[in-house]
């Protein structure tokens, strides 16, 4: 079964840490991060490709760091200095070897005092 399982939201202060994890059921190449918040659009937060080069949506650069395990099939977002503006429901996506877009089912960050 072609899956994306994301791990380890969860809700922290501002100025705060949080780690995800998402890993595929598949062999993967170009993977990322999207999010949305309430009201709002899903907008990207970070891209990896199998080389490792990465693009990040200038409102986390500097915060968030994306990276990947080839071997495990996994991409991983850190994220520090969370700020209340990055609360969202954060998807992981993956490109399959047909050159398909796979979707995780969504993970919920909060970042409040």
């Amino acid at each position: 079964q072609v899956q994306l399982v994301e791990s380890g939201g969860g809700s922290v202060q501002p100025g705060g840490s949080l780690s995800l994890s998402c890993i595929a059921s598949f062999t993967t190449y170009g993977m990322g991060w999207h999010r949305q918040a309430p009201g709002k659009q899903r907008e990207l937060v970070a891209t990896i490709t199998r080389g490792a080069n990465t693009n990040y949506a200038e409102a986390v650069k500097g915060r968030f760091t994306i990276s990947r395990d080839n071997a495990k099939n996994t991409v991983y977002l850190q994220m520090n200095n969370l700020k209340p503006e990055d609360t969202a429901v954060y998807s992981c996506n993956a490109v399959n070897s047909l050159g398909i877009q796979v979707w995780g089912q969504g993970i919920q960050v909060t970042v409040s005092s």
